[in-house]
């Protein structure tokens, strides 16, 4: 019975024609593959499912090399697997597809190799894409050889290669020695393929590194920053990105560069317009302006000037955004808001910030990062109310969330929590009754140091100015135990953070400072220990003011203190306040006169004798040198300090 013209195109039949052994019936079997999974997701997966990958590969494998149609329809289809599809790539190079598809770049037909080539730039469009080790020779010679290649997706290849592949400086400078830069400026006057893979190239081996930006902008290589500067006109906005970004590249690697007020603001027009594209070029276009702006006050400020809160919330409010275009425009609106005031005030006047806390609960990983990053940075505002349960409890969800599996979210949502929480000075309750002190407290005994950090530093702010009620309920959950080993953290950050967690937590009434002496005084120990041994000067600032603070208390609060700054060390050792009053930070200073302030202060029995233990260490001739500091902190410290002993005697030694 003779088979029916639909049942030709079953996946199933279409495979058992690829094994044919008729060259023909192949080559049409290949064709039909390739036709119907181009630019089709779900036919694509069915048919890797099904096994046509390998059965591809087995055809590209077996054909000899003057069997030139099958050779090239068995590339396409390849191709067409790992376009735009991760599984694809994956399956592409699990099969062995990767040296079969090399082998044609070498094929005497060009039609093979532009299909081998084609096929190769498909695979480098993903991450999953082999890495070349470019500081061996071979490799070196190897993208020579494309990028001196008549065909223009064999250079393309030789770009795409590169951006994936050159992570290094000292594979930047290979490149560059190896004439390979001079190479891709020489593409930028090629095809429309070529100007965009080079624009890309050339972003990776300038990025920063200020030598080889160097070689791009000076002589030898002409006008390369002209040529470039003039794609941002190009007619393809994919074009006209890929110009933007490699001129971003240029400026955050070498500030000294493009400082022309009008290429600047032509950059964030450019790709404030670009984010009107409906395509991949407006999903990036965020990025590259929050890579433009990033940390740029300056640049900040134009970009204001131009609407850009105004536009990146239009584009917000239009709903039903892609997942990596919402994330990009959450990212660029953090940007925008992280200094200037001025930004966070329009944004928050826009009414759109329903739309943020919306993104929270996000099905996209990355979409919730974006949020709690564009939070973090919009609740520096000095208006608008970010303490309330709409925004608190998907922040403390995301904590707690089991299935969240991106390290960047965990740590977004705790900055969030962290510059919130400063805020919490009337409504602290309701991030205790979501469950987010204890969440916090768990995440500080996490392995990861940044997932620490950030935990640490949420707790640190929720303490600050808080109520007796409310640093007990920490205190008891975080218990003294866990409290003194996160100040002897391995992370000198971690230990900055949990210093100043105590700083807060006696700072106030003298019960507060009892906290620093239950279970034989553990915290107060280690505090000491951390003083004696620590080489940063933020720690030191943090543990200074903790004995600060204690020293405000009663006189066995005093002498507690007293005991931390001599028992360290042998009888000849130098009290480490010492070195404190004599560091170059005045921060540190001022953190060390004001412990010596309290515990000097006139009206406590005991501050006469250890005024007089103070000064037998060299503490009081060290404070009496410092009557002139630069800082002015500091000076008044001091000088309150020298007053308020002169009725111990002579203060003079």
């Amino acid at each position: 019975m003779p088979t029916s013209a639909s049942s030709t195109h079953r996946p199933e039949d279409l495979l058992s024609r690829l094994n044919s052994a008729d060259a023909d019936t192949k080559l049409k079997a290949l064709r039909e593959v390739k036709n119907q999974i181009i630019g089709n997701r779900t036919k694509k997966l069915s048919y890797i499912k099904l096994g046509a990958v390998p059965a591809v590969v087995s055809v590209l494998a077996t054909t000899p090399g003057d069997r030139s149609s099958v050779l090239v329809q068995s590339a396409a289809a390849l191709g067409s697997f790992a376009c735009g599809l991760e599984a694809g790539v994956q399956a592409v190079l699990r099969a062995g597809a990767f040296p079969l598809l090399l082998r044609l770049l070498s094929n005497p037909d060009g039609k093979v190799v532009d299909a081998g080539a084609r096929s190769l730039r498909m695979i480098y469009q993903s991450k999953l894409a082999p890495k070349y080790d470019l500081l061996q020779e071979k490799n070196m010679e190897f993208l020579v050889s494309l990028l001196n290649s008549e065909n223009e997706n064999v250079t393309g290849l030789g770009a795409s290669i590169i951006s994936h592949s050159c992570e290094t400086s000292a594979e930047q400078k290979a490149l560059c020695d190896a004439g390979v830069l001079k190479k891709l400026i020489c593409l930028l006057q090629g095809s429309l393929s070529q100007r965009d893979a080079s624009l890309e190239s050339i972003a990776t081996v300038i990025k920063s590194n200020p030598d080889v930006v160097s070689k791009l902008v000076g002589p030898e290589n002409g006008r390369a920053l002209s040529a470039i500067t003039e794609l941002t006109k190009d007619r393809y906005p994919r074009t006209r990105l890929l110009a933007c970004m490699c001129l971003t590249v240029v400026r955050n690697t070498s500030p000294g560069c493009l400082q022309d007020l009008a290429i600047r603001t032509k950059l964030i027009m450019i790709l404030l317009e670009l984010l009107d594209d409906p395509g991949q070029v407006g999903d990036e276009a965020s990025f590259a302006l929050s890579s433009l702006i990033a940390e740029k006050e300056d640049l900040q400020k134009l970009a204001f000037e131009a609407n850009a809160i105004d536009k990146l919330c239009n584009h917000l409010q239009k709903g039903s955004l892609q997942a990596r275009r919402c994330q990009g425009i959450l990212l660029a609106v953090a940007d925008l808001c992280s200094k200037l005031e001025s930004c966070r005030s329009r944004f928050l006047a826009l009414q759109v910030i329903n739309l943020v806390i919306g993104a929270l609960t996000h099905d996209s990983a990355e979409v919730r990062a974006a949020a709690c990053i564009c939070l973090k940075c919009v609740s520096r505002s000095v208006k608008g109310n970010f303490m309330n349960e709409t925004i608190v409890i998907p922040l403390v969800q995301l904590l707690s969330d089991a299935s969240t599996s991106v390290q960047d979210e965990h740590v977004a949502a705790l900055g969030a929590i962290s510059n919130i929480a400063v805020d919490f000075t009337t409504r602290k309750s309701i991030f205790v009754q979501c469950g987010g002190v204890k969440q916090l407290v768990q995440l500080s005994k996490s392995m990861d140091p940044t997932i620490r950090l950030n935990s640490v530093w949420g707790l640190r702010n929720l303490m600050f100015l808080a109520d007796n009620r409310f640093k007990e309920g920490i205190f008891s959950e975080l218990t003294a135990s866990l409290l003194s080993s996160l100040i002897c953290d391995a992370e000198p950050s971690v230990q900055e953070q949990a210093l100043g967690l105590v700083r807060n937590l006696v700072d106030g009434c003298i019960n507060c400072v009892e906290y620093v002496f239950v279970e034989e005084s553990i915290i107060l120990q280690a505090v000491g220990k951390q003083l004696q041994s620590t080489l940063k000067a933020e720690v030191g600032i943090q543990g200074m003011y903790v004995l600060s603070n204690v020293a405000t208390g009663n006189e066995f609060h005093k002498e507690a203190v007293m005991h931390q700054l001599f028992s360290h060390g042998g009888n000849d050792t130098q009290p480490v306040i010492i070195k404190f009053l004599q560091s170059n930070d005045s921060r540190l200073r001022t953190a060390a006169v004001w412990t010596v302030l309290n515990l000097t202060f006139s009206g406590s029995i005991g501050a006469p004798d250890r005024f007089v233990k103070l000064r037998s260490a060299g503490i009081f001739s060290q404070i009496k040198n410092m009557v002139n500091d630069p800082c002015l902190d500091v000076k008044l410290r001091v000088r309150t300090v020298l007053g308020q002993t002169l009725s111990f005697g002579d203060g003079s030694t």
